[in-house]
């Protein structure tokens, strides 16, 4: 009897083991593909801020205007990496890329002085840099000749960048539906082995909170475990993709890593602790008969 005994509680004990690897799965793939989400943004926002913006000077602009000019860009919140190109550093630039034979039908530098500065990436679309744009004209009027960046490739890069950034919402929204019932259903088969025990303790007259807090407490420790080992799994992945194609290190987001760690811990616990109470209530309602 006693050797029955306790293979009947071995039985009753809920597979935490199983529960663990599985909630770990399941959140690890969550943030491989959070992982993937951050690198797209980060990559259309690398993109945006290499896209270089050109204020043209009027040949006859004075240079203390200028000076002033290239100061009010430089305090502009979203401009970054202001320069002032000279006569002859665009001439200088001018020759390392291209073919120096202009010397012989051309004595002048044609080539106009201009100042030139990078967005940063909230900014670099068509509608914000006309407006800048306007805005010099109107503090600086007789300085700026023309004011000039790649609308096409902006257009372009903002298109891309939005219609993935909506792509990979959706497969976001999806996969969170994915990950709350796969954790719910393991933790739910896990608490099956357990229903006999939680109907005894009712039966003997323990009350619902005093059945529910330490299957609770064992549902957060175990949900924290998974969400470490997750986080583990998911570190090990980013540095040995990084270690093999070097570009990842480049779109390296420590900030964006670090609040997609804590998305994944918060999911974990929550969905872990409220699918275990659901099971416990569950079976607790039910009748012993419809245990079997």
């Amino acid at each position: 009897m006693s050797q029955t005994g306790k293979l009947s509680s071995k039985k009753s004990k809920p597979s935490y083991g199983y529960a663990i690897i599985g909630i770990s799965l399941v959140l690890f793939l969550f943030g491989i593909v959070g992982w993937f989400f951050l690198n797209l943004r980060k990559t259309g926002d690398y993109f945006k801020e290499n896209i270089q913006v050109h204020a043209y000077l009027n040949r006859d602009a004075p240079k203390k205007r200028i000076d002033s000019l290239v100061s009010y860009i430089q305090t502009i919140p979203y401009t970054k990496n202001v320069e002032y190109v000279t006569k002859e550093i665009a001439i200088q630039r001018w020759n390392t890329d291209n073919d120096t034979t202009w010397h012989t039908f051309l004595k002048n530098n044609p080539l106009p002085e201009s100042i030139d500065f990078y967005v940063k990436a909230s900014h670099v679309e068509t509608d914000s840099l006309n407006i800048l744009s306007s805005n010099l004209q109107t503090n600086y009027p007789g300085i700026i000749s023309e004011f000039s960046f790649p609308t096409e490739t902006v257009a372009k890069v903002s298109t891309y960048v939005k219609t993935a950034g909506v792509i990979f919402l959706i497969v976001a929204i999806l996969l969170t539906v994915l990950v709350v019932f796969s954790i719910d259903n393991t933790i739910r088969l896990a608490m099956y082995s357990n229903r006999f025990l939680i109907k005894t303790m009712q039966m003997v007259g323990a009350t619902r909170g005093f059945i529910a807090r330490p299957i609770n407490r064992r549902a957060l420790i175990n949900g924290l475990i998974a969400s470490g080992i997750a986080i583990a799994a998911i570190w090990t992945t980013v540095l040995s993709i990084e270690g093999v194609f070097p570009d990842f290190k480049l779109l390296h987001d420590n900030t964006g890593l670090a609040l997609l760690f804590l998305l994944v811990i918060i999911l974990g616990l929550t969905i872990s602790i409220a699918s275990t109470h659901r099971a416990v209530i569950k079976y607790l309602q039910m009748k012993l008969d419809d245990l079997y």
